[in-house]
């Protein structure tokens, strides 16, 4: 179904969060990726006015990073908020994309799945949604208890 300008409705009681699979091969179950984003939204109180998870690799990944963020490097994660009037209001409407090539390398480091890698970075990213930073150590600590926190409570 959609709506008069060709978008996706979202159906009353449906979240609004969808999940873009844009890398060539890598995939993560569409299910999973929402109860993580379930856990965070819940867990920080919110709802999702509109949120899009972008799964995609490092070149969509680092171009985004660069030309949106200044930043010329590969990163795991961007998010980008699109509308900062919701969070006041208690919703959360933004884009979070994800890089699915790095979490394949990175996993074995940390001893998980890709999947459980990619859909920590998912947590991360709606987390950067919700107004948490993550510029210094102490912040840095807290997401990364944030992001264990509502993996568990998405039984990831």
């Amino acid at each position: 179904m959609t709506d008069l300008e060709g978008e996706p409705a979202v159906l009353e009681g449906e979240p609004a969060v969808e999940v873009h699979q844009a890398h060539p091969s890598l995939v993560l179950e569409d299910e999973s990726v929402r109860s993580v984003v379930g856990a965070v939204l819940e867990g920080e109180g919110l709802e999702a006015a509109s949120i899009g998870i972008i799964l995609g690799d490092h070149g969509l990944v680092h171009e985004l990073n660069r030309e949106w963020l200044g930043h010329d490097y590969e990163t795991d994660v961007v998010s980008f908020v699109l509308d900062e009037d919701a969070l006041p209001r208690g919703r959360v409407e933004g884009e979070v994309y994800v890089d699915l090539d790095t979490a394949m390398e990175r996993a074995p480091e940390f001893g998980v799945t890709m999947e459980h890698e990619a859909l920590r970075y998912v947590a991360h990213g709606v987390l950067h949604l919700c107004g948490h930073d993550d510029a210094t150590d102490q912040q840095r600590a807290a997401m990364r208890d944030l992001e264990d926190a509502y993996l568990d409570a998405a039984g990831v």
